[in-house]
């Protein structure tokens, strides 16, 4: 039943406005009409990054739970890991819409949300009751605060009780100036902050843009060995509208989706070969076969986000059984073994 919804559903969800399809997609993972087999588990699978222990690497990305409404049935499809968020200090609306949009012909979106959700207050009374999972939090900062660097860490104050890991989102596109945040001293700063708020130890990961230089990528691996952050997540939405065939392919905020792909990767590998920290790979990603390229370009895992748009709820569990089809076909005996074992062709 569950299954045929999905089938027949996604093609109804495709011809809504994609923000009033994304709302109703949440709705039926909280009413339980979408498949919740569990977490994809395999021995090849299972995976070990800074101290999580993952069932499989293969997570879903920030933004499509941004208020942790559906936290529950999310863990339960097929993912090894969720993220929430962006959650800031106070409740915001966002920007005004539209503030998402549909690229079919390049299987993309573009979003100018804004860090739109409830506010920490609220999303932690939800985060109090969550389930057996590894669960994340994308820590964000309010629009209008007159400390942006400090409202990372009192997110974290605030929640980190009742997650496994936090991130510092400071590469989003669409809160203005957020990203002058990535610069070495503004950084270490932001960093140390978070660090120091971090009472219960969670992991803490940084979340970078794909649009930076050789010079800031050092220097983001320079902040992030200085303040002993525990990984690095490669990579946030791009403002590069190259090759775009869409409609709305000049539409203002961050593109996702395919043509993410190749930069995001690039940026993975280049940083694969400044560190020695666990990194997480984003962008681009819906198929297992892009999830392996990831980790053999460096990445100890995956998320992903925007191919669901395309694929529906079960993408997650799919790229996780094919996943563990390709390592085994290639002689790995755990997803370990296969990261970075391509890395060459990526720089």
């Amino acid at each position: 039943m569950k299954a045929a919804l999905q089938k027949f559903g996604m093609p109804l969800m495709r011809s809504l406005d994609p923000e009033r399809a994304h709302g109703l997609a949440l709705r039926a993972l909280q009413l339980g009409l979408t498949p919740t087999p569990g977490p994809v588990r395999s021995s090849r699978l299972d995976t070990d990054i800074a101290g999580l222990k993952l069932p499989n690497p293969v997570g879903l990305a920030a933004g499509f739970d941004k208020n942790a409404t559906a936290v529950r049935p999310l863990l339960a499809s097929g993912f090894g890991f969720v993220e929430i968020g962006a959650v800031t200090p106070r409740p915001q609306p966002g920007n005004p819409r539209p503030r998402l949009f549909r690229l079919t012909e390049d299987s993309a979106a573009i979003n100018r949300f804004g860090f739109n959700n409830d506010g920490m207050e609220v999303i932690a009374t939800r985060l109090a009751t969550h389930p057996q999972g590894i669960l994340g939090i994308n820590l964000g900062a309010n629009k209008d605060s007159e400390d942006r660097a400090a409202d990372f860490a009192t997110v974290l104050s605030h929640c980190g009780a009742y997650v496994d890991f936090a991130t510092v989102n400071v590469s989003s596109p669409n809160t203005e100036k957020l990203r002058d945040l990535q610069g070495k001293a503004a950084l270490v700063s932001l960093l140390q902050g978070v660090m120091d708020a971090n009472t219960y130890t969670r992991p803490i990961f940084l979340k970078i843009a794909p649009d930076l230089s050789q010079t800031e990528l050092e220097d983001i691996v320079a902040a992030a060995h200085a303040t002993g952050i525990s990984g690095i997540i490669a990579t946030n939405t791009t403002l590069s509208r190259s090759g775009l065939q869409s409609a709305h392919k000049d539409e203002a905020g961050g593109l996702s989706g395919q043509p993410l792909f190749d930069k995001s990767t690039r940026i993975l590998a280049r940083l694969s070969t400044l560190t020695r920290l666990p990194l997480i790979g984003v962008g681009g990603i819906g198929s297992a076969e892009q999830a392996y390229t990831k980790i053999r370009a460096g990445a100890s895992a995956v998320q992903l986000y925007t191919a669901m748009v395309f694929h529906g709820i079960t993408l997650g569990a799919d790229i996780a059984r094919g996943l563990d089809d390709l390592l085994k076909r290639d002689g790995f005996d755990s997803v370990a073994q296969a990261v970075g074992t391509q890395v060459e062709p990526w720089l």
